[in-house]
């Protein structure tokens, strides 16, 4: 409840001054007769006047009390508010590949990706996120969909060494375009992480990056690798690891990358580190916020009408009880 004159209700103050010399009078004794003597007066019984003496005062003091609320206008407020939001389909395409086992990254490149991945994916709550993983080939890891709780989990499933090596950047910029084919939403993304360059797959990268262009969706791509070289995990001749690491150089076909972004309208980004690779996301996340637009409505109930009412129907009952049930000499 608020009120439209709260600064009235400081007159409630005034009661209490009220209340003190009812009090002192009632103490101090009010009209009196004289007899000779009260001693026959001692064993009359109480009546129901003696236990009512003070009833009016209450009234009235309430009474003054509720016309004081009612003067500041107490009212109810109703506030509600319509919300529309305009998200964004999002499809990230993760990169596979046994390259993606580097340890430049902490612990290694795949789990740094998913784990950044996983981070951009809790903050856009709202927006229809899918996962398209790929390696020699490509395919769809989860549908689009806004269950958070199911895109956590199945980015954590992504693993490497699942299907054929190799980096088809391509074929897995496709699938993920795919995703987005039927896609109703105005803004559609498309974030491709890679570490490597072209070199299977029917489908050229920008063959896919203009059929993107096209439908009007926006990649944004990665590149991760330090400059140079990266520490690799050391396997034998039958691709069975056997412990330590060998240094190999990194390849990032940053050119064609970058002529993806700008074909769509994106951007490329280059992630040397973990670090680097949070702020990309985050940066991709400022420049990709879905669309909210609140109206708030307010409404105003008066309630002071009950009030006014209650406290003139106390001043009546006092004026009833005073003059026909509590009969004074004057």
């Amino acid at each position: 409840m608020n009120f439209h004159n709260p600064h009235l209700l400081w007159l409630l103050v005034l009661l209490l001054p009220l209340a003190g010399h009812y009090v002192w009078r009632t103490l101090r004794g009010g009209a009196a007769i004289r007899i000779s003597s009260v001693d026959g007066l001692a064993d009359a019984p109480k009546t129901l006047r003696r236990y009512l003496r003070h009833l009016p005062f209450a009234l009235r003091t309430t009474a003054l009390g509720l016309l004081i609320v009612a003067l500041a206008r107490p009212q109810a407020i109703e506030e509600y508010s319509n919300t529309s939001a305009e998200g964004i389909d999002i499809v990230l395409a993760l990169d596979v590949s046994t390259s993606m086992l580097a340890r430049d990254f902490k612990p290694d490149r795949i789990t740094a990706g998913k784990e950044v991945a996983g981070a951009f994916i809790a903050d856009r709550t709202g927006d229809r996120i899918g996962l398209v993983a790929f390696a020699g080939e490509a395919y769809t890891q989860s549908p689009l969909t806004t269950d958070q709780g199911t895109l956590q989990t199945m980015l954590q499933r992504i693993r490497c060494g699942v299907i054929e090596d190799g980096t088809a950047i391509g074929h897995g910029l496709a699938t993920a375009i795919n995703r987005l084919r039927e896609s109703e939403a105005k803004s559609k993304v498309i974030i491709l992480l890679t570490d490597g360059v072209n070199n299977r797959g029917e489908m050229a990268p920008l063959m896919a990056a203009e059929i993107a262009r096209t439908q009007g969706i926006r990649v944004y791509t990665i590149g991760v690798g330090t400059q140079g070289m990266a520490p690799y995990p050391a396997y034998d001749i039958y691709g069975t690891p056997v412990g330590g690491t060998v240094m190999m150089k990194v390849e990032i076909d940053e050119k064609t990358l970058r002529s993806i972004a700008e074909t769509t309208g994106g951007r490329y980004f280059r992630a040397t580190d973990k670090d680097k690779l949070k702020a990309i996301y985050d940066e991709i996340n400022r420049l990709e916020k879905s669309k909210v637009e609140v109206t708030e409505h307010v409404s105003y109930h008066e309630l002071f009408l009950a009030w006014l009412l209650w406290g003139i129907g106390l001043l009546t009952a006092e004026f009833l009880v005073a003059t026909l049930l509590l009969k004074r000499i004057p």
